[in-house]
């Protein structure tokens, strides 16, 4: 059940749950989300600090910091916006038992999917939807857990992980194929 939206003219909230699909057509109509029927207003703001689940800031850089961690009630936060945690905040969040899907793992749907379309492009094939979708479903599936495996081996944040494994990665190859060209 997704209980608030934001968008650039600010939040809106149901305890009852937001009807997605009513959602996006009064938005595409209004161009903002705003006086939706069964919803209340509220601040972007207010939004990060619900009592929910789960949370999933989109949009901005810096929208969870040191003055509003210590406010987030979300067990889990998965981070669609490109650096939506300030460093100061992630500490505080990890320290606080939030489970943080970092935006380079949360965020890797579109550049996974270039990539296959890259691999399709060299081998002269086009794949159907659904194989794409299932071969970055798989993809994906295998980066979370190798990230989460090795947070939980090393003791570090979710975050740390995914630097970890990606810095790994690129002196592996480095390595292996040396300077190129």
């Amino acid at each position: 059940r997704i209980v608030a939206l934001s968008d650039s003219s600010g939040g809106i909230y149901s305890a009852n749950g937001i009807d997605v699909k009513s959602a996006i057509s009064h938005k595409n109509n209004t161009g903002k989300l705003k006086d939706l029927a069964g919803t209340q207003e509220i601040s972007n703001e207010e939004l990060l600090e619900l009592d929910v689940d789960i949370l999933i800031p989109s949009a901005l850089e810096n929208s969870i910091t040191s003055n509003n961690a210590n406010n987030i009630k979300a067990s889990i936060i998965s981070e669609g916006a490109n650096g939506p945690t300030t460093t100061e905040a992630d500490k505080i969040l990890c320290d606080n038992n939030v489970f943080i899907i970092p935006d380079i793992l949360a965020n890797s749907g579109g550049v996974t999917v270039s990539y296959l379309e890259w691999v399709q492009n060299l081998q002269r094939e086009h794949w159907s939807m659904d194989v794409v979708l299932d071969k970055m479903d798989n993809l994906i599936s295998l980066a979370f857990n190798d990230v989460n495996s090795n947070a939980k081996k090393e003791n570090i944040s979710m975050r740390d992980s995914a630097m970890m494994i990606a810095v790994n990665r690129v002196v592996e190859t480095f390595n292996s194929l040396g300077v190129w060209p």
